[in-house]
This record gives structure tokens, C-alpha cells and sequence, in this order.
């Protein structure tokens, strides 16, 4: 099941995850035009990719290990860790020990859904 703009209650078994990278699946959580919640499976070893979007992201490390790259610094983050990611800074990361990002989003991104 995919979910739907403002539907108040979203539970996680019964939405689907997507492939959007070798080893990162994506479940869009919860969205409205304001904000969304996207919870990032990633085996390890998958990389998300350096990018950068006119979006300001807060990033939860909910499991595993990651070493993120933001702007300019390069550090190792893990379960519990949180990252502001300001718009139009580029950032990304590598999966040091399979684990989850739940990430939120303002405004939403568009092109997840």
C-alpha cells in the first residue's frame, strides 16, 4: 500500500517500501504539503548518493552506523544521532552497519510521490 497526502494514520506494516538505490529501500511514512516522513532501509555497504534540495531535512538515526558527508565535514553517526540538513547543502552518506534513517522533510518532497 502506498500512502496517501494527510491520511492521519499510517501504520508501517502495511506500507510498502520502494527500491531507490542498490540496497536503500524508502516507505513514504506520512506527508502533507508542510512536511513528510520517510523511513530509509539500508543494507550495508548501499550509499546514498551526494545530492542537495531545496528542502530542509532533519535525519533520526534509528539503527545501525552511517558516516555521513555534510557540506564540508565527514563524520560517523549511530543509532539515536540526529542531522539538520539546511536547503540546497549537499549531503549523503555510506551504511557502515545495516540500519534505518527515518527522515522529515519541509516542505514535502514532490517527486517521492
Amino acid at each position: 500500500m502506498k500512502t496517501t497526502k494527510n491520511n492521519i494514520w499510517n501504520f508501517n506494516t502495511e506500507i510498502d517500501a520502494e527500491p531507490c538505490g542498490e540496497g536503500v529501500e524508502r516507505k513514504i511514512m506520512a506527508y502533507a504539503d508542510e512536511m513528510m516522513c520517510v523511513e530509509n532501509h539500508f543494507k550495508e555497504g548501499a550509499i546514498g548518493a551526494l545530492h542537495s534540495h531545496p528542502h530542509t531535512q532533519i535525519t533520526y538515526v534509528a539503527s545501525g552506523q552511517f558516516e555521513f558527508t555534510v557540506g564540508e565535514e565527514k563524520k560517523i553517526v549511530n543509532a539515536g544521532d540526529v542531522l539538520l540538513k539546511r536547503n540546497g547543502i549537499e549531503h549523503g552518506c555510506v551504511c557502515l552497519k545495516e540500519g534505518i534513517l527515518v527522515d522529515i522533510f519541509n516542505p514535502m518532497r514532490d517527486e517521492f510521490v
